[in-house]
């Protein structure tokens, strides 16, 4: 007795038939939409940052003040200027405010094109580079604003803000405002490693 076979019709689907695999992970239209998404925060981030150092040096840029109970040919001030420290704070500050305009043109690349890594890693880097020298001036700023709130009786340096309050309310202000700026380049530098770690 002859065994016989009868082959049995099988439909294709429409993915095999079409040659393409079918889609088990996530697809790469909801990837690049993900990507986007961390692109779109990273350029609002990069806006906030931009805002707090410029109003981080233009606060310090401004910090003087001329006691008044003095008379003209003899009088007390304190400015920025009178401190090397809060010199450099007000240049690291501004340099760091024009890296982030500056950076804003890489920002709105890694928005078009979500899976692009070269401008993504510059990103990085540069901001890693921004964000040491914007940490360097805020601490060094922040040790001089601590002097002049509470002095150091071992060295006979005199607490200046009894005097000059609204010079230490500006330079203070500064400093809290190059904090801030601070954290948000941590926050970029977090969200940039995040979105090239996803590649």
């Amino acid at each position: 007795m002859k065994n016989e076979s009868t082959p049995v019709d099988m439909p294709e689907s429409s993915s095999v038939a079409k040659g393409k695999a079918p889609l088990i992970a996530v697809s790469r239209d909801e990837k690049g939409g993900y990507g986007k998404g961390i692109a779109i925060f990273d350029f609002v981030l990069r806006l906030a940052a931009i805002v707090t150092a410029l109003a981080a040096a233009a606060t310090m840029g401004t910090s003087d003040e001329t006691l008044p109970f003095f008379t003209q040919f003899f009088q007390f001030q304190a400015s920025y200027d009178d401190l090397p420290t809060f010199q450099f704070f007000i240049i690291a500050m501004a340099l760091v405010a024009g890296y982030l305009v500056l950076s804003l043109p890489f920002s709105i690349v890694a928005i078009v094109r979500p899976h692009a890594v070269g401008p993504r890693l510059l990103l990085l880097i540069l901001d890693t580079v921004a964000l040491t020298l914007n940490t360097a001036a805020g601490a060094a700023a922040a040790a001089i604003v601590y002097l002049a709130h509470n002095g150091n009786s071992n060295t006979n340096w005199l607490a200046i803000c009894q005097q000059y309050g609204d010079f230490c309310q500006k330079v203070s202000g500064a400093v809290v405002a190059s904090l801030i700026t601070a954290v948000l380049f941590v926050f970029l530098v977090v969200l940039s490693g995040f979105a090239l770690r996803r590649h």
